[in-house]
């Protein structure tokens, strides 16, 4: 592998991991309260589970092409993207959680006379914890893969690779792109695995 190709792949490794970390931050941003809100709000859980359950189901390119008209290419409309296929993972766990705390934890919370803000910081929260980082886990890993579509719309990162790999039907290319996406979906795998081990009682 001579320099340049290697810096470019640092490069470009570099630009994929800040796509999916600002990615990961904003679905986090959006889906961690509404998944706390919707614990609550049982009549309206339905129907924003459905919108973030038909959000997966569009085709990435499609969603992609269907935001070119609105927003133009690059990686804001790549993170738009993807932010939309975050969110699940992220908005289930967190509710998920949320809810699978034993109702006898909570009411013996407030029989203790915590108000409800401190029965979600201080009880709910610290025990949906690790649902909370399996969700983070899904959409990380999701994200760093899908990213890879990004390039084509201008959004860079390692598709880049793939994509010009396609185009001249060179394999060397494409695992130039695949390889090093590959590798940083396990990474971020082992790392979220080991933080959601650490954090799940017992």
């Amino acid at each position: 592998m001579n320099s340049r190709l290697a810096s470019e792949i640092f490069w470009l490794s570099l630009e994929h991991a800040e796509l999916v970390l600002i990615t990961i931050a904003v679905a986090a941003t959006a889906g961690l309260p509404a998944g706390v809100a919707l614990a609550r709000r049982a009549g309206i859980r339905r129907w924003v589970m459905g919108f973030a359950n038909l959000a997966q189901t569009i085709p990435s390119l499609a969603l992609f092409g269907f935001l070119l008209p609105f927003i133009g290419i690059g990686k804001r409309t790549a993170i738009i993207a993807l932010c939309l296929y975050a969110l699940l993972p992220i908005l289930r766990n967190t509710l998920i959680g949320i809810v699978g705390v034993d109702a006898a934890v909570r009411e013996s919370a407030l029989a203790m006379g915590m108000t409800p803000r401190q029965v979600l910081w201080q009880v709910e929260l610290p025990l949906a914890v690790p649902s909370i980082v399996a969700g983070l886990r899904i959409a990380t890993v999701a994200t760093i893969g899908t990213a890879t579509i990004a390039a084509a719309i201008g959004g860079g990162g390692l598709g880049v690779f793939i994509f010009r790999g396609i185009a001249m039907v060179d394999t060397p290319t494409v695992l130039a792109g695949a390889v090093p996406a590959a590798l940083m979906a396990l990474v971020a795998d082992e790392g979220l695995e080991w933080m959601e081990r650490r954090l799940s009682p017992g």
